[in-house]
């Protein structure tokens, strides 16, 4: 494959997963279900827990389960392109699985359809993350659950596990690409909790 299809691959691969990531489904749910407009409603922010707020679980609960199934749902259709693109060359298929992981979670992050003023990126990432590699996605997300369950503090609880996963992504997996593309995914998990990382070290940040 030449180098202009290479790019040219990478750069469809790329808009694809964006524009995936990218539905707001928070938005989308609690505007049909009667709930308002979820930026006008606490943090502002289109993810499940700023959904929760509206004290309506389910559809909280619909919401993580719609951000994360994007991101699985992308590496998946993504996966099955690419088996028929590039067959056997599995180093390949890898790179651009974790490139559509990154572009999923840069698209719910960063929506164009919302000026670029989306979600955390919580979701999204694990859904990306339970793709890429099951047993480590497994073992984040319980962490996940366990110091929520725990100290009822969601943005902690999301910043202990995606600083985790880079780690774990470095020592099981043998291919760099997939340590790099956590990194990145943790990274803007990271940012885009900036604000909440300053009230736990002010120790005023909100419990659930």
């Amino acid at each position: 494959m030449t180098n202009d299809l290479n790019f040219l691959v990478l750069g469809s691969i790329f808009v694809f997963g964006y524009f995936l990531g990218s539905i707001p489904f928070g938005l989308i749910l609690t505007k049909t279900s009667g709930l308002g407009d979820i930026r006008k409603i606490g943090s502002g922010n289109i993810g499940a827990t700023n959904v929760l707020r509206t004290g309506n679980k389910k559809i909280a609960f619909l919401t993580l389960l719609l951000d994360g199934g994007k991101g699985t749902i992308a590496i998946y259709l993504i996966t099955l392109f690419l088996q028929n693109v590039f067959k056997n060359d599995f180093n390949k298929i890898e790179f651009y699985q974790c490139t559509v992981a990154v572009s999923a979670v840069l698209g719910h992050c960063f929506p164009i359809w919302l000026k670029f003023k989306g979600g955390k990126g919580v979701a999204t990432g694990f859904g990306v993350i339970l793709s890429l590699n099951l047993y480590i996605g497994i073992v984040s997300l319980l962490l996940w659950v366990f110091i929520t369950k725990v100290f009822k503090i969601s943005s902690m609880s999301a910043l202990i596990a995606f600083l985790l996963i880079p780690v774990l992504m470095f020592y099981y997996e043998t291919e760099y690409i997939y340590f790099l593309s956590s990194l990145i995914i943790s990274l803007i998990c990271f940012i885009q909790h900036r604000e909440n990382i300053k009230r736990l070290i002010n120790r005023d940040e909100p419990k659930i």
